[in-house]
């Protein structure tokens, strides 16, 4: 039944019952996490807390409807945009939000994680650097507590102006940070077309920033994945399934070997495909035909009520793909993650060894 899968996804045709082995495998083997907003971290006890220490006048009826993942579950932009405006007042907040995630995946047996942040829609309650240097301790916190790695990614906020994103990628320059490594883009990708900002994106780009945008992601056209790509230099793609309609932009994609940073969970689809549609007519399907280098991530995992491991069990046991697939996408993330090639190179030798081991002790499945 749907409220019983991860991510509150449909029953699937590929799924099975798996024993514990396999279960445990999924929080075992190590992995990144690419596509991971901040605030869609957020759990909801920390989110109760949060409301009572800043005030915000938000009855838990609202709380409890934000945590509500169903057939019509409340938009997580929406909750992002409640938190921007009412709740996130003071910096340590961001702190802990931050702190608390690293904690969750590491328990997942995550080893790196980039965090997408949005300042644009904080800047009433903190300027940058003040917001920056409380994620930075955050993850300063957890690397030391947990041993995860984690790096900063602000990212554009595409319902405000052309300025605003600007103005952030000034803020990124003066109050330069080696934990910031990149730009992103967020929230709704209909009529905010990523060519909007292509100032700010030249901005980062020539200050040495990588590049990250989301598109394609609500069935928008195909044109938006060609544009960050050819016109604003994409480092990777968030989401980019559109781009499956435009089968020589694809093949391109596939020889200039662009990472594109999926999300089994993604809304989009489970509303707009019925439930005996959603496993075999999910894009991802089509892109990996394609041969293009996807790899599983959580998006809004509180909000989502998936996990990290969970969005990698989604992709074996609801959409079909094999453990030499799985394998192939670990290869894809680690490729895709904002490191140095030599760390990448370590990182493909020990995390594949280890992902092989584990493999091998799995029972067969029937």
């Amino acid at each position: 039944m749907r409220k019983d899968n991860p991510g509150f996804v449909p029953d699937s045709p590929f799924q099975r019952s798996l024993p514990k082995e396999w279960i445990d495998f999924f929080s075992s083997f190590p992995k990144v996490e690419l596509h991971c907003h901040l605030l869609g971290t957020t759990g909801k006890d920390t989110f109760e807390d949060l409301v009572k220490e800043s005030g915000a006048d938000i009855p838990q009826s609202t709380i409890d409807e934000f945590y509500t993942r169903g057939e019509k579950p409340v938009g997580v932009l929406r909750i992002f945009r409640t938190l921007e405006s009412q709740i996130l007042s003071k910096p340590e907040f961001l702190k802990r939000i931050t702190f608390e995630h690293m904690k969750r995946v590491a328990e997942q047996s995550v080893r790196y994680i980039e965090f997408y942040w949005n300042w644009t829609g904080l800047k009433h309650f903190m300027n940058f650097e003040d917001a920056q240097k409380a994620i930075v301790e955050g993850l300063e916190d957890g690397e030391r507590e947990f041993g995860v790695i984690g790096r900063s990614v602000p990212a554009i906020d595409r319902e405000a102006s052309a300025e605003d994103a600007v103005e952030l990628v000034q803020e990124m320059i003066i109050h330069r940070h080696p934990k910031t490594i990149g730009l992103g883009i967020d929230y709704r990708e209909t009529n905010h077309e990523p060519e909007n900002f292509w100032k700010a994106f030249k901005l980062a780009k020539e200050a040495g920033f990588k590049i990250t945008i989301h598109a394609g992601e609500f069935g928008e056209h195909w044109r938006n994945v060609e544009t960050s790509l050819k016109l604003l230099g994409a480092d990777r793609i968030d989401h980019g399934y559109t781009i499956i309609d435009n089968p020589e932009l694809a093949e391109e994609a596939h020889r200039n070997d662009v990472h594109f940073a999926v999300v089994p969970t993604n809304s989009y689809y489970l509303r707009t495909f019925t439930d005996e549609e959603w496993a075999y007519k999910h894009l991802v399907k089509k892109m990996a035909e394609f041969g293009l280098k996807i790899f599983p991530n959580s998006d809004d995992p509180t909000m989502h009520q998936v996990s990290i491991s969970e969005s990698w069990l989604l992709m074996f046991n609801f959409l079909g793909f094999s453990l030499e697939d799985l394998r192939k996408m670990l290869e894809n993330s680690i490729e895709a993650a904002w490191v140095d090639e030599a760390t990448k190179k370590e990182w493909k030798r020990d995390w594949l060894l280890e992902f092989d081991k584990l493999a091998k002790k799995l029972p067969s499945l029937a």
